[in-house]
C-alpha cells in the first residue's frame, strides 16, 4: 500500500505511532486483500483543527476522533478504454483520514487501554470507511464493520 502520514500535531507523533499506523494499515490492506498499489493519506492533526474540520464538513462544531473522506474513481466524465491489465495498473486512491491525536488520548484514558490499541482502532475504523464499510446506514452494516474491525485489531494483536 502506499501510505502517505502527515503530522500536523503541535507535539508531533512518535516514530514507534507512525510506524504503527504504517503496519495496522498495511496488515488492513492485506486483510482486505486491497491491490498492492492502493493508495491513500492518513494526517495526525489536534482538536482545534479536527473540530474545523468536522464544523466546514459536517456541519458539527465539535473536535471528533477521525473523519474519512473516501473518493470514488467512477468518474464518467472522460472515458477511458483500457484492457484488464493496464486498469490493474493503475493506483487507487481510497481516500483520506484525520485522526485528532487529542482525542486519541482522552479515549484510551477513559476506555482505560493504551494510546496504541486506541489509536489502531481510530485506524482500521477509518480505514474501512474509506472501503465502504459504514455502521450508520443499519444495523446489519454496523454488525458487519465492527466484527471486521474486531479481527483486523485482534489478528494483529491489538486485541482489547
Amino acid at each position: 500500500m502506499d501510505l502517505a502520514i502527515y503530522d500536523q500535531t503541535a507535539d508531533g507523533v512518535t516514530e514507534a505511532h507512525l510506524k504503527l499506523v504504517q503496519d495496522v494499515l498495511e496488515f488492513s490492506g492485506n486483510y482486505l486483500k486491497l491491490p498492492e498499489n492502493t493508495e491513500m493519506s492518513v494526517t495526525f492533526v489536534n482538536n482545534d483543527e479536527i473540530q474545523r474540520i468536522n464544523r466546514e464538513y459536517r456541519d458539527l462544531d465539535r473536535p471528533t476522533d477521525v473523519i474519512s473522506f473516501a473518493l470514488e474513481d467512477d468518474d464518467d466524465d472522460l472515458p477511458l478504454i483500457m484492457d484488464d491489465e493496464m486498469t490493474a495498473e493503475l493506483p487507487k486512491n481510497i481516500g483520506d483520514i484525520f485522526v485528532s491525536v487529542d482525542k486519541v488520548q482522552e479515549q484510551s484514558a477513559f476506555l482505560e487501554h493504551s494510546f496504541e490499541r486506541e489509536l489502531g482502532f481510530l485506524v482500521v475504523h477509518g480505514f474501512l470507511h474509506l472501503n465502504n464499510y459504514d455502521h450508520m446506514r443499519s444495523l446489519e452494516d454496523e454488525r458487519v464493520m465492527f466484527k471486521l474491525q474486531r479481527e483486523i485489531l485482534d489478528d494483529f494483536g491489538l486485541a482489547r
